[in-house]
């Protein structure tokens, strides 16, 4: 058996798998994250870690696994975040997570002076504030003192893999997310780093996803419960680990959404996919010698869920919120939303970008502003596949996350793109279902063909003769950022 977890954004989850991938049990931990008005986005690694104790804990105890049964360990983590380490091996400063967009003007500053053009060339992503370089620029600019007690950098996967095995090391999958990994080089970009002005000696010896990474410390098994010598798989970034899980492990594999907090469409290919407004990125996937191209939209699922907070009495009335949209219109009486609520990146890569209303009217009413969250989340997913569709524009898309699970969205979903959509069985576990695989390949048990069999295919939903009307209102979607995008940058904070 194996044990796969998910560093997500609110919490780890754990899932115990068994030697051909299935499902057994999972368990979960929570953590906070410190939101600020400036974007500040952080966590603290340490919670990373007693949220793993604790779910491992939770997972054994409820499963009855001995920890002689158990074979590996493997995790997948949130992307894009920098965490920077001491001499010891210990957090200098709270993690900047994806979402901490403070970086900006450091972002901008190497774009410029390096070559926005160029650097896109080189790492297949726009150089933005989203990502690791940037971040560590910003640290050594505003937090000297923590930059020079800095030796090391990591991401959070791999700041739980050190904990684990002593080892600190990142994949390729989560290095090609940083802003600073050269894709037809397989390294770090020397060239970048010595443009950002940082110590190339911070970055952290690269992997393949599938290589078993180290063991077990004896100091880890004791807090785990588990044993000591226990195989660690190096794992991966949750874009590239989701992508297993919706069985997007070939070229000719069906392109996918993850509706999780973010939203995001990608695909598989042999190579990069560079586009020439680079609105979308490029991924080294967890398969070895693959990739998968990606656009973002910030808040996806994360939209519905402040929605649910910000409209209900019950901040746990999601369902109940997605059952009242589905009775009535949004779009098409003239009422929008842009589900900017933490900046945006495909296409705008805007981090001053706002959740906006657009056409409010005296008769609507919380339901007509839960269906406008719900299509607006839909339309920006529309504007990240036009850069990554070409062929494929007519063929359906598999869906994943935990929005999947809503029939009323995946149906709407469905008339926005014009195109079937397909809930894979394994919704809100996708991530850990990808770090199982990708465990058990490492570990010589499996091959990645086995994602799709253990996530099949759900109910197709077939667009019901409403895209057309959909297909128009996108465009009206793409001029009110435009017309909204000077006020952001001045006015939005």
């Amino acid at each position: 058996m194996l044990i796969a977890h998910d560093l997500g954004t609110s919490g780890n989850k754990a899932s115990l798998h068994s030697a051909d991938g299935r499902l057994l049990a999972a368990a979960g931990a929570s953590y906070p994250t410190h939101y600020a008005a400036d974007t500040t986005s952080e966590q603290d690694p340490h919670d990373w870690w007693t949220a793993v104790v604790a779910a491992t804990r939770q997972l054994l105890a409820s499963s009855g696994v001995r920890p002689d049964q158990v074979d590996g360990i493997c995790v997948s983590g949130q992307m894009m975040g920098l965490v920077l380490l001491d001499a010891a091996g210990e957090p200098v400063r709270p993690a900047m997570i994806w979402s901490d967009q403070r970086a900006s003007a450091e972002a901008a500053a190497l774009a410029d002076g390096f070559g926005g053009d160029e650097a896109y060339r080189i790492t297949g992503n726009r150089v933005a504030a989203t990502y690791t370089l940037p971040k560590l620029v910003w640290v050594r600019d505003h937090e000297p003192e923590h930059y020079a007690r800095a030796t090391a950098l990591c991401m959070a996967k791999d700041y739980v893999n050190l904990r684990l095995t002593g080892r600190l090391a990142t994949d390729r999958s989560d290095a090609s997310h940083t802003g600073a990994y050269d894709l037809a080089a397989g390294g770090w970009s020397a060239p970048l780093l010595a443009a950002a002005g940082v110590d190339a000696a911070l970055w952290p010896e690269i992997v393949e996803s599938t290589d078993v990474l180290g063991t077990l410390t004896p100091a880890a098994a004791a807090e785990l419960g588990l044993r000591p010598g226990t195989p660690v798989v190096a794992g991966g970034g949750d874009g590239p680990m989701a992508a297993v899980a919706a069985g997007c492990v070939s070229p000719d594999s069906p392109g996918y959404v993850c509706l999780g907090t973010s939203a995001w469409y990608a695909c598989t290919t042999t190579a990069p996919l560079l586009d020439p407004g680079q609105r979308s990125f490029n991924l080294c996937h967890v398969v070895p010698g693959l990739f998968t191209p990606t656009a973002t939209t910030q808040t996806g699922a994360g939209s519905l869920q402040w929605a649910a907070e910000a409209l209900s009495a019950e901040p746990a009335a999601v369902a109940e919120l997605i059952d009242a949209a589905a009775g009535v219109a949004a779009s098409d009486e003239g009422l929008y939303f842009l589900p900017y609520l933490i900046g945006e990146r495909t296409p705008w890569w805007d981090p001053k970008a706002s959740g906006v209303f657009l056409g409010l009217r005296m008769h609507h009413r919380r339901a007509h502003l839960a269906r406008a969250v719900l299509e607006g989340v839909g339309y920006s997913l529309a504007l990240c596949m036009q850069p990554l569709r070409g062929d494929a524009a007519g063929t359906g898309i598999d869906v994943i996350g935990g929005g999947a699970a809503s029939d009323t969205w995946l149906a709407l979903l469905a008339d926005i793109w014009g195109v079937p959509v397909r809930r894979r069985s394994v919704t809100t576990q996708a991530n850990s279902l990808g770090a199982a695989v990708t465990g058990l390949v490492g570990l010589g048990r499996a091959d990645f063909a086995i994602a799709a069999t253990l996530s099949p295919v759900e109910p197709e939903f077939p667009p019901r003769g409403t895209s057309a009307p959909h297909a128009a209102h996108l465009p009206r979607l793409a001029d009110a950022y435009t017309a909204l995008s000077g006020w952001f940058a001045g006015g939005a904070r």
